[in-house]
C-alpha cells in the first residue's frame, strides 16, 4: 500500500495503477478486475454526488454478498461520504430502525433489496440509488474530486447497545489504512494472496477481510451464505479458489475444522488462519495442528474490538500455546497501540494480577453516533505524569499480563456477551423482550450447550402461559432483532431469583432443562423419514415439537446447531448430504425429500451392484 496514501480511495487507486488485469474481487455473480471495479465505483460515486453525497455525509449500504457490495463501499468513499453497510437478511424494522437512528439521506441499494427501504419501512427523506441501473462510464473517466484527506469518517457499524439501543462506531480512513501498516512487521500480504470475505459487511471483522486485499494488489473472495453456512461447502470452496488467507471467529473455525476431519488431510493453499472476534480456546485447535502444525498454515489470534478498528493485538501460535493451561492468549498490541491495564481503583494492577484493559493510539475510532453519554464513558482522557493528555478506550475486557510476554484474555468485567464473533449486549436483547405486555422483567444468559455451541436463554418473569408467551417472544425477537441475537429458548419464571441488593442473581436461575420430546421407538423402517428427523431435530434443538414447515432458525437453531444438526441426520441415515440442499429453506419438510432421493440412490446402486 503506498505510503502517501491519505484515503482509502487513493490507496486503492495505487493498487488499480499497479495490477489494472488483475481479479479483485470473485463473487457469486462474477469477477471484476482491479480496472472494472475502479470504473463501476466511479460511476457510482458520480451518482451519488449528483443525489447529494458530500464529504462527512453518511450513505447506506443495504447490498446483497456480491461485487455490488465492493463497488458501493468504494463508491461511497470515492463521493467523500462514508458507509453505513446493514446486512439484507436483518429484519425490516431493524433495517429502518438503523437508517433513521444514523440520520443517512441517501442508500445504496439494489433491484433486490430495495423493497427494504421503501413503502412503510421507507425513513423520511431517504433518497435511493439503485447500483445496478447506474450506467458504466465511459472509459478513462475518474470519481469526482472531494479533497478528502485520512480524519474523514470511512464507515459506521452498529453494534449491540447495553440500554436497549444499538451504537454507532464511527470509524475513520486514517484509521483503516494504518491497520495494514501496522501488521506489516507480522504479516506480509501481496498481489498472490487470496483473501475469504465470510462474514457479514455489519460486522467490523469484514473491514480487515475486504481491504486487506484491494489495497495490497490480492483477490477478494466473497463467500456466498448458504457456503458459509455450510463448513463442508465452505472447505471445498477455500481449495477450489485457493485461498491463502482465512479469518474466522474460533466459533465457526470450530465448524471447518470438523469438516475437515471427516476428509483426507489438505489444507490447500492456505498460509495464514486469523482468529478473531470471541475467546479462543487454544486447546481446541489440537486437531487441526496434529494434521498440519501451527506453521503451514500459520495459525494467528488476534484480539480487537469494532472502537479500536477491527485488531489491537497479534499472537503467532505454536505447540506449546495449545497445551498450556490458563487465560487465552492474545499477544502484544500492534505497534502503533499500547495497552494499560487497570484496576477497580483506577491503578495499575500488581505483576500477574488482572485488570480492565485500555487501549491508546491512532486506531481508536472518532466516536460514537450521537451517543454522547456512552462515548464519554468508554472514550476517556488520561493526564500522564508529564501533564499530557492522552485519549484512551475503555474496552471493558479483563485481561492479565503473561508471564512469558504478551496478554491473557479473561473475560468481560460487564455482562456483555460474544456470540459467535458477534458483540451482544444482554440488554438490548432484555429491552425488546420486557417490551411485551406480559413481561414484567427479562434477563437473557448464554449456555454452552457443549463443542462451542453457545446459545443464548432468556429467563422472563410473568404469570402468562409459558408456551404461547415464548412463541410470542420468539416471533417479537425475530421481527426487531438480528438472528444472531434472537434467544433460542424462553423460560417464564413467577419470580426471578434477586441478589440482595434488586439485582437479578443470574447464579440461582434455574438451568435450561430439556424441552425435546422422547425420540420415540429405534429407528428402522416403521418410522417415517420425516418422523425421524424431526425426532433428530427435537433432540439438537432441545425443543418439544418440530413442525414439517417450522424453520430451523425459528426454532432456536445457529449455525453451529445446524452443523450439529446435519452431522446426526447423516449418521442416521448413513448419508452425505450437504447443508446447501437446504438454501431454499431449512425445515424438516424441505430436507425429507432429500433424505428419501439420498436413500433411494443409494439402494439402486446396491440392486445394480453384481
Amino acid at each position: 500500500m503506498p505510503q502517501a496514501a491519505r484515503t482509502i480511495p487513493q490507496a486503492f487507486r495505487g493498487a488499480v495503477a499497479q495490477f489494472p488485469d488483475r481479479t479483485a474481487v470473485t463473487a457469486p455473480d462474477g469477477d471484476l478486475t482491479y480496472r472494472e471495479l475502479d470504473a463501476r465505483s466511479d460511476a457510482l460515486a458520480e451518482e451519488l454526488v449528483r443525489a447529494g453525497a458530500s464529504r462527512g455525509s453518511l450513505v447506506t449500504l443495504l447490498t446483497p454478498r456480491r461485487t455490488d457490495l465492493v463497488v458501493g463501499m468504494l463508491g461511497i468513499l470515492k463521493a467523500g461520504a462514508a458507509y453505513l453497510p446493514i446486512d439484507p437478511e436483518y429484519p425490516p424494522a431493524r433495517i429502518a430502525w438503523t437508517v433513521r437512528d444514523s440520520g443517512s439521506r441517501l442508500a445504496v441499494v439494489t433491484t433486490a433489496t430495495a423493497h427494504l427501504l421503501t413503502g412503510a419501512q421507507q425513513p423520511p427523506g431517504l433518497r435511493l440509488v439503485t447500483l445496478d441501473r447506474v450506467p458504466a462510464g465511459p472509459a478513462g473517466t475518474t470519481a469526482p474530486d472531494t479533497a478528502g484527506d485520512g480524519d474523514d469518517l470511512a464507515y459506521v457499524i452498529y453494534t449491540s447497545g447495553s440500554t436497549g439501543d444499538p451504537k454507532g462506531v464511527l470509524v475513520e480512513q486514517h484509521s483503516v489504512l494504518r491497520l495494514f501498516d501496522a501488521v506489516g512487521e507480522h504479516l506480509a500480504f501481496d498481489r498472490h494472496d487470496v483473501w475469504s470475505m465470510f462474514h457479514s459487511a455489519a460486522f467490523d471483522f469484514s473491514v480487515w477481510e475486504i481491504w486487506g486485499p484491494l489495497l495490497s494488489g490480492g483477490r477478494l473472495l466473497i463467500v456466498p451464505r448458504e457456503v458459509a453456512r455450510a463448513p463442508e461447502s465452505f472447505r471445498a470452496l477455500l481449495r477450489t479458489e485457493g485461498v491463502t488467507v482465512l479469518s474466522q471467529t474460533p466459533s465457526a473455525f470450530h465448524a471447518l475444522m470438523a469438516a475437515d476431519l471427516r476428509t483426507a488431510a489438505d489444507p490447500g493453499a492456505l498460509r495464514l488462519v486469523v482468529l478473531g472476534g470471541e475467546a479462543l480456546d487454544v486447546a481446541a485447535l489440537r486437531p487441526w495442528a496434529d494434521r498440519y502444525g501451527t506453521d503451514r498454515p500459520r495459525l494467528v489470534n488476534m484480539y480487537g474490538i469494532t472502537e479500536a478498528t477491527v485488531h489491537a493485538s497479534y499472537r503467532r501460535l505454536d505447540r506449546a500455546d495449545l497445551d498450556r493451561r490458563g487465560p487465552s492468549p492474545i499477544g502484544t498490541p500492534l505497534a502503533d497501540l499500547a495497552f494499560h491495564l487497570l484496576g477497580d481503583d483506577g491503578t495499575p494492577p500488581a505483576d500477574g494480577e488482572p485488570g480492565e484493559l485500555f487501549i491508546e493510539g491512532p486506531g481508536l475510532a472518532r466516536g460514537y453516533l450521537g451517543r454522547p453519554e456512552p462515548e464519554a464513558e468508554r472514550f476517556v482522557v488520561h493526564v500522564g505524569a508529564d501533564g499530557v493528555r492522552h485519549r484512551r478506550l475503555r474496552t471493558g475486557d479483563r485481561v492479565v499480563a503473561l508471564p512469558e510476554g504478551g496478554y491473557g484474555y479473561l473475560g468481560r468485567v460487564d455482562d456483555q456477551l460474544k456470540i459467535r464473533g458477534h458483540r451482544v449486549e444482554p440488554g438490548e436483547i432484555e429491552a425488546v423482550l420486557a417490551g411485551h405486555d406480559e413481561v414484567r422483567r427479562a434477563v437473557v444468559v448464554a449456555h454452552d450447550y457443549g463443542d462451542a455451541d453457545v446459545r443464548l436463554i432468556a429467563y422472563v418473569q410473568s404469570a402468562a402461559d409459558p408456551e404461547p408467551l415464548a412463541a410470542e417472544l420468539a416471533k417479537r425477537a425475530e421481527e426487531l432483532l438480528p438472528a444472531h441475537m434472537c434467544p433460542s429458548r424462553y423460560v417464564a419464571l413467577a419470580e426471578l431469583p434477586l441478589t440482595g441488593n434488586g439485582k437479578v442473581d443470574k447464579a440461582r436461575l434455574p438451568a435450561p432443562r430439556s424441552a425435546a420430546a422422547p425420540a420415540g421407538p429405534a429407528a428402522g423402517p416403521a418410522r417415517g423419514t420425516a418422523e425421524r428427523i424431526a425426532a433428530i431435530w427435537r433432540s439438537v434443538l432441545d425443543v418439544p415439537r418440530v413442525g414439517d414447515d417450522e424453520d430451523f432458525f425459528s426454532l432456536g437453531g445457529t449455525s453451529l446447531t445446524l452443523v450439529r444438526m446435519f452431522a446426526r441426520v447423516n449418521e442416521e441415515f448413513r448419508t452425505d448430504l450437504d447443508i446447501t440442499v437446504l438454501i431454499d429453506g431449512a425445515t424438516v419438510g424441505a430436507l425429507t425429500p432429500h433424505v428419501d432421493a439420498a436413500l433411494a440412490q443409494r439402494a439402486g446402486h446396491l440392486t445394480e451392484t453384481p
